[in-house]
């Protein structure tokens, strides 16, 4: 985010899911879009170029498989649409690192547990700065609003 960033204005206020368009959620994986949702709206820096001010309104769906992002504020409206294909490899190794983690939690040592860990934070920030990238000239966000919209992504994803 740019040093004129405004926080008062320059944030989401909330994050909607099109279930139409998604695929199909356990329980589990409903919790887990509900708290990155709720992560993400909580504390966020977030501004659609060529937008005056917010806050703003984000709609996420699936339309011919790209993640639409339907963005709306009091003077803008707009919706990108994002290809995850170049997401898909950092998706897939994040989703399978956090699977060990978890796994690793229930009876590895904890200098086990914290190699396993690091990978898990270095493949979120690796998957956070391809949402970033993919993303610029379209949305500015600092780089703690990047990790959050990954994780929500990574929770679109899971199946």
């Amino acid at each position: 985010m740019t040093d004129s960033a405004r926080p008062d204005t320059d944030r989401l206020a909330s994050v909607d899911l099109d279930a139409a368009t998604l695929p199909a959620a356990t329980a589990e994986i409903e919790h887990e879009r509900r708290v990155a949702i709720f992560d993400l709206v909580e504390k966020n820096a977030f501004r659609p170029e060529g937008a005056s001010g917010g806050p703003y309104a984000l709609k996420l769906s699936l339309q011919d498989s790209r993640l639409v992002f339907d963005i709306s504020g009091p003077d803008y409206a707009r919706a990108h649409g994002l290809s995850l294909t170049p997401l898909k490899t950092v998706l897939r190794d994040y989703i399978l690192i956090c699977e060990s983690y978890y796994e690793a939690l229930r009876g590895s040592s904890p200098s086990q547990i914290e190699a396993v860990d690091m990978g898990r934070r270095g493949l979120h920030n690796e998957g956070a700065e391809i949402l970033k990238a993919r993303l610029e000239g379209k949305i500015d966000m600092d780089q703690e609003t990047a990790r959050r919209l990954f994780t929500l992504v990574c929770a679109l994803y899971r199946r």
